[in-house]
């Protein structure tokens, strides 16, 4: 069974608390439980991970990188933007990493246009709410079928 690695960044944990206007008012309890549950749907097995601090979310990577992770879908928060130690710590990984976000960071503010992760992710995908991770969950799973040769 495939190892998907899911990564909440910074503030994260105030999903439904913070900016409903942004993110509405899911919870990321909420959030985690539709990934577990599509995760049972695709034969994929999720392991979730939020923190606020940014060398725990470095060292869940290393760990990744050391366990045989077989994907990473990552929402970084704010870090997206400016964390070149998230960046280092994703770039050694051989699994592949795809990018979500809640809200579409291009139509927000303009420090938020630019992710330092992209250039390493496979894609990115932002401004469908939930539907933003669980689209990114369903990529990484077609990644790793194509990679095996048998994606749809």
């Amino acid at each position: 069974m495939k190892k998907i690695l899911v990564l909440h960044g910074v503030n994260l944990n105030m999903f439904g608390k913070r900016d409903p206007v942004q993110y509405g008012t899911i919870t990321l309890d909420e959030i985690n439980r539709e990934l577990e549950a599509l995760a049972g749907e695709l034969g994929c097995a999720v392991e979730i991970f939020q923190t606020n601090d940014e060398g725990a979310i470095c060292e869940k990577i290393h760990q990744a990188h050391l366990g045989k992770t077989d994907a990473v879908v990552i929402n970084a928060g704010a870090w997206t933007h400016y964390s070149y130690a998230l960046r280092d710590a994703l770039a050694i990984l051989k699994a592949p990493i795809v990018e979500v976000h809640m809200s579409n960071i291009h139509a927000r503010e303009e420090f938020r246009h630019y992710s330092v992760i992209a250039p390493l992710a496979k894609g990115q995908i932002s401004g469908f709410g939930l539907q933003s991770y669980l689209l990114g969950l369903r990529a990484a799973v077609e990644l790793l079928k194509d990679a095996e040769g048998g994606g749809s």
